[in-house]
Protein backbone atom coordinates (compact mmCIF):
# COMPACT_ATOMS: atom_id res chain seq x y z
CA UNK A 1 0.00 0.00 0.00
CA UNK A 2 1.18 3.39 -0.97
CA UNK A 3 1.34 5.81 1.41
CA UNK A 4 -1.14 8.63 1.89
CA UNK A 5 -0.35 12.49 2.32
CA UNK A 6 -3.16 14.27 4.33
CA UNK A 7 -3.65 17.64 5.53
CA UNK A 8 -2.13 18.65 8.62
CA UNK A 9 -6.07 19.85 10.39
CA UNK A 10 -7.57 16.40 9.03
CA UNK A 11 -4.98 14.22 10.99
CA UNK A 12 -5.17 16.83 14.11
CA UNK A 13 -9.21 16.10 14.34
CA UNK A 14 -8.55 12.47 13.72
CA UNK A 15 -6.37 12.07 16.52
CA UNK A 16 -8.41 14.31 19.06
CA UNK A 17 -11.31 11.85 18.14
CA UNK A 18 -9.28 9.22 18.86
CA UNK A 19 -9.98 7.94 15.48
CA UNK A 20 -5.78 7.75 14.11
CA UNK A 21 -2.42 7.18 16.01
CA UNK A 22 0.35 9.83 15.68
CA UNK A 23 3.50 8.69 15.80
CA UNK A 24 6.74 10.68 15.63
CA UNK A 25 8.84 8.35 13.11
CA UNK A 26 12.03 9.42 14.46
CA UNK A 27 13.70 6.62 15.84
CA UNK A 28 15.47 8.52 18.22
CA UNK A 29 13.89 9.77 21.54
CA UNK A 30 15.99 13.18 22.00
CA UNK A 31 15.41 13.85 18.19
CA UNK A 32 11.53 12.84 18.78
CA UNK A 33 11.13 14.67 21.82
CA UNK A 34 12.12 17.90 20.23
CA UNK A 35 9.95 17.64 17.28
CA UNK A 36 6.85 16.10 19.41
CA UNK A 37 3.32 17.46 18.02
CA UNK A 38 0.43 17.32 20.47
CA UNK A 39 -1.17 14.21 21.36
CA UNK A 40 1.54 11.80 19.39
CA UNK A 41 3.67 9.00 20.51
CA UNK A 42 7.02 8.31 19.70
CA UNK A 43 8.25 5.46 17.94
CA UNK A 44 9.63 3.83 20.80
CA UNK A 45 6.12 3.48 22.93
CA UNK A 46 4.22 2.40 19.12
CA UNK A 47 6.37 -0.31 18.97
CA UNK A 48 6.08 -1.38 22.64
CA UNK A 49 2.51 -1.02 21.97
CA UNK A 50 2.66 -2.91 18.27
CA UNK A 51 0.77 -6.31 19.97
CA UNK A 52 -2.21 -4.25 21.48
CA UNK A 53 -3.05 -1.97 18.42
CA UNK A 54 -6.04 -3.25 16.24
CA UNK A 55 -5.47 -4.19 12.05
CA UNK A 56 -8.02 -1.41 10.78
CA UNK A 57 -6.62 1.19 13.45
CA UNK A 58 -5.39 4.38 11.51
CA UNK A 59 -1.79 5.18 12.16
CA UNK A 60 0.00 8.48 10.94
CA UNK A 61 3.95 8.55 11.27
CA UNK A 62 5.86 12.19 10.42
CA UNK A 63 8.61 13.54 10.75
CA UNK A 64 9.86 17.09 10.27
Amino acid sequence: MEPVRIPAAEVYGQVKAGKALLVCAYPDEAKCSTMKLEGAISRTEFESRLRGIKKDQAIVFYCA
